[in-house]
């Protein structure tokens, strides 16, 4: 079973972060620094399928985990993801127990659901094929995004589909939904993200979210906070703030 998983099993927090930029380099320097795992944005990222092994290979030099959030909750998207090595996955904009059903359906091979069978890079071709098999559908780290205010009506039954490991607030999405887009301190974007942790924590599921400024005391509120699998900024926000020069005061 794998680290993340581990964790989010067990009651701790769990703290990976966004990879927007398609690079390999840039994935073991984030591996290296001590992310639990690494999720390659392929909603808004621009990444082509042949990137995804050689940046998953160098995630995992640094025992973290390669993760994908796929573009949409879509059996061909799932598979493509899963069959080029991720091992966890993020489906975004889900507001119905029909579409968490459906995504454990369609990334667990039979008989627990629906996904093609064939050899790939996650067996290395058929290599591993027998092992991969017999372990991924319980090892695969299933994380389920709520980014809209209309999945409040349905959140007891969304959380409560059994294969999730993880649910993760969507914030822009979900404050957009509420007409409140990025107003994060808004009262009534708070009392919703209230009642999704009361929900997350009635049906014994880790709630996450994602922090977009890389503010180590923000990440520490959100833990004591009781939020459980968290996205910490992403490589771009990162580089962008650490590379702004203030040169103020400077004789160039």
């Amino acid at each position: 079973m794998n680290l993340v998983k581990q964790k989010l099993g067990s009651g701790r927090h769990t703290v990976g972060t966004w990879m927007q930029i398609p690079n390999p380099i840039i994935a073991e320097i984030l591996a290296a620094n001590g992310f639990d795992w690494i999720a390659l944005d392929l909603e808004h990222g621009s990444y082509s399928l042949n990137q995804l092994p050689d940046i998953f290979r160098a995630i995992s030099l640094h025992n973290s985990l390669p993760m994908v959030r796929v573009a949409q909750n879509h059996p061909k998207d799932i598979k493509q993801a899963l069959d080029a090595g991720a091992r966890g996955v993020i489906v975004p904009m889900i507001e119905s127990k029909q579409a968490v059903v459906d995504f454990v359906k369609w990334s667990s091979y039979p008989p627990d659901g629906t996904r093609g069978v064939g050899y790939s890079q996650s067996n290395l071709y058929g290599n591993f094929f027998s092992t991969y098999i017999n372990e991924i559908n319980t090892d695969l780290v299933r994380v389920i995004q709520i980014e809209n205010i209309n999945a409040l009506r349905e959140i007891d039954e969304i959380f409560s589909v059994p294969g999730i490991d993880a649910a993760m607030i969507g914030p822009y999405d979900l404050s957009g939904s509420m007409n409140l887009t990025g107003q994060f301190d808004h009262p009534e974007f708070l009392e919703v993200v209230r009642k999704f942790l009361e929900a997350a924590a009635k049906s014994k599921l880790p709630l996450g979210t994602h922090l977009i400024s890389p503010d180590p005391e923000k990440l520490d509120m959100e833990i004591q906070s009781g939020k459980k699998f968290i996205a910490y900024s992403t490589d771009a926000v990162m580089l962008n703030e650490k590379s702004k020069l203030n040169l103020k005061g400077i004789s160039l």
